[in-house]
């Protein structure tokens, strides 16, 4: 039987269980979210344009991805070992960096002008150098938490810390897109090519995406096995596999997206489709254990479970 009781206690205990700096950054990343399903029931309901560097579809997706973020790495870093200081900067400052990033673009997204790129007037130019800034400190933030993962930490189970250390290596891969993105843009913009810019700045945003949100992916994934009454190797294993898939599915998107190739046309599209029957085999195997071989006492705040099996 499914332990729908279990695993509710277990994720309420993030909340309930969590630190005063921890919740901000939830209460934050939902307002984020809360923001992208405004902008995107306003699409659709509008019939607005989905396209070009004026849509509201820029504020719909920074703030689903910023607030999903948010949300995903508040929830990771609670794992983490960090000074109470440490963490109450870090976390704070991400959560402003996240917020900053989002209300900008919104801003110029209802002003009716391109957010990145935009050099047009000083107002402007400001908002798209303090974007840019924001996506560098992102960086920073971003590969502190990756060097805290790294740390060894052995009140974790090793499926867990696995999981962990990918996701975050993703997402510094996912940043590092992103300020490439915009360090491409911004030179079309001063070579006088705008337009250029606008046309082509965004053109790695399906790799941006997709590693962007590897570190809610696994380990979402390593700590529902923790439900699973298997051995901690077994788990890791899955949690290798299924990182395996991930980083397939995201290598062959950043082939196609440095190659300018769709889909359809890409040479390595066998493997994407490995990486996605991979990624979904690991999600049905731990749903399948969680149904046959359930445990109680899965992973919460602040406490690892006590089983033998970790």
């Amino acid at each position: 039987m499914f332990p729908v009781s279990s695993i509710g206690r277990a994720a309420s205990s993030f909340w309930t269980l969590g630190r005063r700096v921890e919740r901000f950054g939830y209460v934050v990343g939902a307002l984020l979210i809360v923001s992208g399903l405004i902008h995107l029931a306003i699409l659709l309901f509008t019939g607005a344009s989905w396209e070009g560097p004026l849509s509201l579809r820029k504020a719909t997706t920074f703030g689903l991805s910023f607030g999903l973020t948010l949300v995903s790495v508040t929830w990771v870093t609670s794992f983490l070992r960090l000074s109470d200081r440490a963490r109450i900067l870090q976390l704070g400052m991400f959560a402003m960096a996240c917020v900053l990033e989002t209300v900008l673009v919104s801003l110029q997204a209802w002003r009716g002008v391109p957010s990145h790129f935009n050099l047009e007037t000083t107002f402007d130019a400001l908002v798209a150098r303090t974007l840019a800034a924001g996506g560098f400190a992102l960086v920073a933030l971003i590969t502190a938490f990756t060097m805290a993962a790294f740390r060894a930490n052995s009140n974790l189970p090793a499926s867990l810390l696995t999981a962990i250390r990918i996701g975050f290596a993703m997402l510094i891969a996912a940043v590092v897109v992103g300020a490439l993105m915009i360090a491409r843009g911004m030179l079309l913009v001063f070579a006088g090519d705008p337009q250029a810019a606008y046309a082509t700045g965004g053109r790695l945003k399906p790799t941006h995406f997709v590693t962007m949100h590897a570190i809610l992916v696994l380990p979402a994934l390593a700590w529902l096995l923790s439900f699973v009454n298997w051995s901690e190797e077994r788990r890791r294993r899955v949690v290798l596999v299924a990182a395996a898939g991930y980083a397939a599915c995201a290598g062959v998107i950043a082939v196609g997206d440095f190659a300018s190739l769709g889909l359809t046309s890409m040479p390595l599209g066998p493997i994407g489709l490995l990486g996605v029957l991979l990624i979904l085999a690991t999600g049905l195997s731990v749903i399948g254990g969680i149904v046959h071989a359930p445990i109680s006492n899965g992973i919460q705040h602040g406490r690892a479970p006590t089983n033998e099996s970790y």
